[in-house]
């Protein structure tokens, strides 16, 4: 249990359309979100224009769609002033969002836009050439164009979209029937508003238990699944977050860059909801990569505080024009998704003078577990301890508690626990037991209260934050006719933290593993893709005829040369 207590009168609000509107209510005039283009354009939007063009986005929703409590809208887009505005209007509106990874194939958006059942999606431009495919098979009913520079004022946005379309060729032409813009969303919407409409009377009728987001994670079996979180788990986390004495206080002047995506639970939860409680700014950046990108960010705005990942601040600190010129005023650095490694904290340390505090979430946990205590030095090696209200068993092979300092699953309970998986009963009856969330994670209680993760029970591979998972992979390969088996692992890699490596029995001699690499980057988002494929004649396998993984990862270790 949480070293501090938390209980109903804890929680900020009775359902997130609630806390928007506070949030918007209490810092009218404050910088709410700004996006900045790697040429260095930017735009800043108000709290105040947030909730209006939020408001806009849910009444168009309800009056002229005529959406109900339940229906499901999905976005799909990076960083950009339009997610926010379409988050918090569509939660507004009382229905559900499912948040798309926009680096998904049209296979995988297919996927997740006909297992949530969306009716309405909302999708960036330079996927335009994708919706078709996306859309097959679907209980999609319209589809809306978003754009890198929404958002943005006077003559800035035509003009940025028409370098974006015409001299980048950024935005490819769109195969599919567009029902219109954000910007004619949030115009029609407004006309509502003028007549007296309040999108307080969407949610005011919710319930903390209603469903706010179909969140989809993967598993070691089967496809992505889509976690239920609810309007309780999603406020009960940030007021967790915000309950123990030493919680971020925002600074007048601060900014947060949030370089994480916002489909992400991480920087939805920690970047965004948790950040505007606080009245803070949040800087996003819908083009990151190169790293190179991010100097107009660190030249432009008053950078103080930044969420991560181990692969992130490496990257950065690989960067000479990073080094030569760290930024000066850097108080607050978190880091989560995937382990951080001692050595890139301290090496970040020293050359910025800002630590970095390392946490602990999983999807169907909403996001925050554990945090590091602000009011002292980070305890390296760990993921700090548990934040108010939950409880923590570390669970030995035969069902019982393991003392402090013995390893064992990592099982867990508290508001923040998601109501289950979207469709599939059995996930959920696997994954939770009597309350308790099962993570698949083996764990380490210290003498001192602090969290350890130590090993992982499920066969995840985390690559650069982003989990993935080796059904998924292994599915896309034995598709191809010259693939007799496939198993995937992960191995350790110096820049992404782990790689994805391919193990495959040939069923054509001529097959080579450069065929193989090039026939997943069409079926498979980039991170997913194996950086190596390895031929062999079998695989490892039980008397049973199980894939014996743990055999297939000592030998990733090896020395093998990526593809």
């Amino acid at each position: 249990m949480s070293e501090v207590e938390f209980g109903p009168a804890d929680m900020l609000a009775s359902h997130l359309g609630e806390m928007v509107d506070k949030c918007v209510a209490e810092n009218g005039a404050r910088p709410s979100f700004s996006c900045i283009l790697p040429t260095g354009h930017h735009e800043t939007m108000t709290y105040a224009e947030l909730g209006r063009r939020s408001d806009a986005v849910a009444a168009y929703l309800r009056e002229d769609l005529g959406l109900k409590p339940g229906d499901v809208v999905a976005i799909q887009s990076p960083n950009t002033l339009a997610y926010p505005v379409l988050a918090f209007g569509i939660l507004k509106a009382g229905l559900i969002v499912t948040n798309v990874n926009p680096l998904y194939t049209a296979d995988e958006t297919n996927h997740q836009l006909k297992d949530s059942g969306a009716k309405v999606w909302f999708v960036i431009d330079v996927f335009g050439d994708r919706i078709r495919q996306s859309t097959e098979g679907t209980a999609v009913q319209r589809v809306y164009k978003l754009s890198l520079v929404d958002g943005f004022k006077g003559l800035k946005r035509p003009l940025l979209a028409f370098a974006l379309k015409y001299i980048k060729k950024a935005v490819p032409p769109f195969n599919g029937e567009a029902a219109g813009t954000l910007a004619g969303v949030i115009s029609a919407g407004e006309k509502h508003l003028a007549r007296g409409v309040k999108t307080s009377t969407y949610w005011s009728g919710g319930h903390l238990d209603d469903v706010a987001i179909y969140q989809y994670t993967g598993g070691t079996t089967g496809r992505s699944k889509g976690a239920e979180l609810t309007h309780r788990n999603i406020v009960a986390n940030i007021s967790q977050s915000n309950k123990r004495g030493d919680a971020v206080e925002q600074k007048d002047g601060d900014a947060m860059l949030l370089i994480l995506p916002l489909y992400h639970v991480y920087a939805l939860a920690v970047g965004a909801l948790n950040s505007m409680y606080k009245g803070g700014h949040v800087v996003l950046v819908p083009v990151p990569r190169p790293l190179s990108n991010l100097k107009v960010v660190f030249e432009t705005f008053n950078i103080t505080i930044m969420p991560g990942v181990n692969t992130l601040y490496l990257g950065l600190m690989q960067e000479p024009w990073f080094v030569k010129n760290p930024p000066k005023n850097l108080r607050l650095c978190f880091s989560g998704a995937a382990p951080l490694q001692p050595a890139t904290a301290e090496r970040w340390e020293k050359l910025t003078g800002a630590a970095i505090y390392e946490g602990y979430g999983l999807t169907e946990g909403t996001c925050v577990i554990s945090t590091m205590p602000l009011d002292q030095p980070p305890k390296r090696g760990t993921c700090g301890k548990p934040i108010p209200g939950t409880e923590v068993r570390i669970v030995g092979e035969n069902g019982t508690d393991m003392p402090r300092g013995k390893p064992g699953e990592l099982w867990l309970k508290g508001p923040q626990i998601m109501k289950g998986y979207l469709h599939n009963p059995e996930a959920t009856r696997a994954t939770i037991e009597d309350g308790w969330l099962k993570t698949g994670d083996v764990a380490i209680f210290d003498e001192e209260g602090y969290l350890s993760i130590v090993d992982r029970i499920k066969d995840m591979v985390i690559v650069s934050g982003f989990n993935v998972y080796p059904t998924d992979i292994e599915s896309v390969l034995t598709c191809n006719e010259k693939v007799a088996e496939a198993a995937v692992v992960g191995a350790p890699d110096d820049d992404t933290g782990e790689r994805v490596v391919a193990y495959v029995v040939p069923k054509d001699p001529d097959l080579t593993e450069r065929e193989l690499v090039l026939y997943c980057k069409e079926h498979l988002t980039g991170y997913k893709v194996p950086k190596t494929v390895v031929l062999v004649k079998e695989l490892p396998k039980s008397p049973v005829g199980k894939v014996l993984r743990r055999e297939l990862r000592d030998m990733a270790k090896g020395s093998v040369k990526p593809v």
